[in-house]
C-alpha cells in the first residue's frame, strides 16, 4: 500500500477506490464464487465450475469474473455457489449441479432473477 503524506495522496486513494467500487456496481458485472474445498470438490464442484466456464464460453459473456474459494462451512450444501451481481446482495447458491448451474448463469447472473428453489436458506 502507498504511503500517504500529503492531503492530495488521501485525495486520490478515495478517488481511485471510489472508481474501483464503482467498475464492480456496474450494471453487467458479476462475480461467482465456487466453493473448491475438499468437500465442495468430493460433492462435485469440479463438474460445476466447468458448467459455470463453458456457460460463459459458449453464450460469450463478458463481465464476469469466475473465482473459486476454500471450504465455505455448509459441508451439507455442497457444491456451494456465491453469485454477486452488480450491487445487489450476495446470493449463495447450495446443492449446485451442472445443471442448476447454467441455470443459475442464464436466469440469475445474465437475467437478474434469482433463482430462489436453489438459494440456501438463512
Amino acid at each position: 500500500m502507498a504511503t500517504v503524506k500529503s492531503l492530495e495522496d488521501l485525495k486520490r486513494l478515495k478517488e481511485e477506490a471510489l472508481e474501483k467500487r464503482k467498475a464492480r456496481a456496474t450494471t453487467g458485472k458479476a462475480q461467482v464464487i465456487v466453493g473448491m474445498g475438499t468437500c465442495g470438490i468430493a460433492a462435485g464442484a469440479r463438474e460445476t465450475m466447468k458448467a459455470i466456464l463453458d456457460t460463459i464460453e459458449t453464450g460469450n459473456l463478458d463481465g464476469i469474473v469466475v473465482t473459486q474459494t476454500g471450504c465455505i462451512g455448509r459441508c451439507e450444501w455442497e457444491p456451494i455457489v456465491e453469485v454477486l451481481a452488480g450491487d445487489q446482495p450476495k446470493v449463495i447458491y447450495g446443492k449446485v449441479t451442472p445443471a442448476k448451474a447454467q441455470q443459475i448463469m442464464k436466469e440469475h447472473v445474465v437475467g437478474g432473477k434469482v433463482v430462489s428453489e436453489y438459494v440456501l436458506p438463512a
